[in-house]
């Protein structure tokens, strides 16, 4: 089966053109599912095996991943993963055995305040070795809070965009291209940090570099704000993903519509922009909890 793992991985790839994330998880999948029914059979498994299949050997197989410890969600993901995987090896018009994902519990973003955001990009910027650096960092995370974009969005960003307009154009997730506006804070940011930056910013090459000159990994942004909560006495959830809840938190109780919100976030569909909802009245709840002499 290896060959058709490797055939499925450039599939994904480039006919699907998936995130690297989400093709590292399907073929892990793929793999671990073909070598569970390996063992699960006593025999190789192979197409005749797929084309076989029943539902008993997908839930033995979950039953399996989750004495492991995967979650409902990551289930969900891994059942995902196996159908996808079974729809590439024998059609998508075969008839694949009847599961249905577990239930998931709708969990709430949890946003940080206009202050706790900009303590934790300031935090950064001012630990930071170099001065370009610091500048850098900064850049990124007011990006992240004032345009809402994607960690991958910010660091993916070129040279192109410059010199700076009222707006940048974003490529994001499967390839939808949206206009995000430039406030004047985050623009100030992006120029100080192209003027002290030691590499030259072509068109083509990557607008955030590295410190060797290569584009800017979102791991070291990840660890940068991991850092700096701990530093602040900041929750878990203050993740570089944070400030994108909070950018759209804070325009939703601004008074932003959502039609608005979705197409600045990138959303596709409008129900994954109305979960800003229930965040918006839970921090009302909240503030009424701390408030109100009689709540509680």
């Amino acid at each position: 089966m290896s060959a058709s793992i490797k055939e499925y991985r450039s599939f994904l790839a480039d006919n699907r053109r998936k995130s690297d994330h989400t093709v590292r998880a399907y073929i892990t999948t793929a793999q671990r599912f073909t070598d569970f029914l390996t063992n699960h059979n006593g025999k190789p498994c192979d197409i005749k095996t797929l084309g076989s299949l029943k539902s008993a050997d997908i839930r033995s197989y979950l039953a399996m991943r989750r004495g492991e410890g995967l979650t409902n969600r990551s289930t969900a993901r891994e059942l995902s993963a196996i159908k996808s995987y079974l729809r590439f090896m024998l059609g998508e018009d075969a008839a694949l055995p009847n599961m249905r994902a577990p239930k998931i519990a709708q969990s709430v973003p949890r946003p940080l305040s206009p202050d706790d955001a900009i303590n934790l990009a300031d935090d950064i910027a001012q630990s930071a070795t170099k001065d370009w650096t610091g500048a850098r960092d900064w850049a990124v995370l007011l990006m992240l809070y004032g345009c809402g974009l994607r960690i991958s969005e910010a660091t993916g960003l070129k040279g192109d965009i410059l010199p700076l307009g009222e707006s940048i154009r974003v490529t994001g997730k499967r390839d939808k291209t949206r206009i995000i506006p430039i406030i004047e804070p985050v623009k100030i940011a992006i120029e100080n940090y192209i003027e002290l930056c030691p590499y030259s910013v072509d068109r083509d090459a990557p607008l955030f570099r590295g410190s060797r000159g290569g584009a800017l990994s979102p791991a070291l942004i990840r660890r940068a704000v991991q850092g700096a909560r701990k530093r602040l006495g900041l929750p878990d959830n203050a993740t570089p993903h944070a400030l994108r809840h909070s950018f759209a938190t804070h325009l939703l109780a601004g008074g932003a519509d959502l039609r608005s919100l979705q197409e600045l976030l990138g959303h596709a569909s409008l129900s994954s922009t109305q979960i800003y909802t229930a965040v918006d009245t839970a921090m009302l709840l909240d503030e009424y909890e701390n408030a109100h002499p009689r709540a509680g």
